[in-house]
């Protein structure tokens, strides 16, 4: 399974490795392994760590945690006081180690490491709530969350290729479908 990275932002790239929240969830991090493959991925580390299944329980409550942050954000609620903690105690974890080779630049970490750099950047994140467009997606079953970029802020969907293109898509074939009823001329009585 491919990973997706269209959310603008680390954090909301990890939430959404739980697709389609509201009515059929489908978990992309199944196993300490897929978390170790995201974090390569995502570019968190470029060698995949060893992530023990007491970090990938943290990895996925924070994923949880930063979920509820942001949407209580959206909908102009106060923050969960335990998810601020879970943010502020993983943050605090190691960094990774970066170190320099013949080839480039090289992070290696746990995945307490992993869990440290996703909780900075969500607290980044957070912390900027107010000045950012932070978004859901429009596509009816899609919760992914993005930060909308663009130049004119009217960004509604993740990605084009996985929402956006299906949305217009659906309505374009709605639109067809509302033609192809139309009736054909027909004499009048008489």
């Amino acid at each position: 399974m491919a990973f997706v990275f269209v959310s603008g932002d680390l954090a909301l790239d990890f939430v959404g490795t739980l697709k389609w929240r509201r009515d059929a969830p489908e978990e992309q991090l199944t196993a300490p392994a897929e978390a170790a493959r995201w974090a390569v991925a995502a570019g968190v580390l470029t060698e995949p760590p060893q992530v023990s299944p007491a970090e990938f329980t943290q990895l996925l409550d924070l994923r949880e945690a930063v979920y509820r942050l942001v949407r209580a954000s959206l909908c102009g609620q106060p923050w969960p006081a335990a998810d601020v903690d879970t943010v502020n105690a993983l943050a605090d974890g190691p960094a990774p180690r970066v170190t320099l080779s013949t080839t480039g630049l090289v992070r290696r970490g746990s995945g307490a490491a992993v869990a440290a750099v996703i909780s900075r950047a969500a607290a980044d994140l957070l912390a900027q709530c107010g000045e950012l467009r932070l978004k859901e997606c429009e596509r009816e079953r899609c919760t992914r969350l993005f930060v909308d970029r663009s130049r004119t802020g009217n960004r509604r969907w993740c990605g084009m290729a996985e929402c956006g293109n299906r949305v217009k898509a659906a309505h374009y074939r709605a639109r067809k479908a509302g033609a192809g009823t139309t009736t054909a001329w027909e004499p009048a009585n008489g």
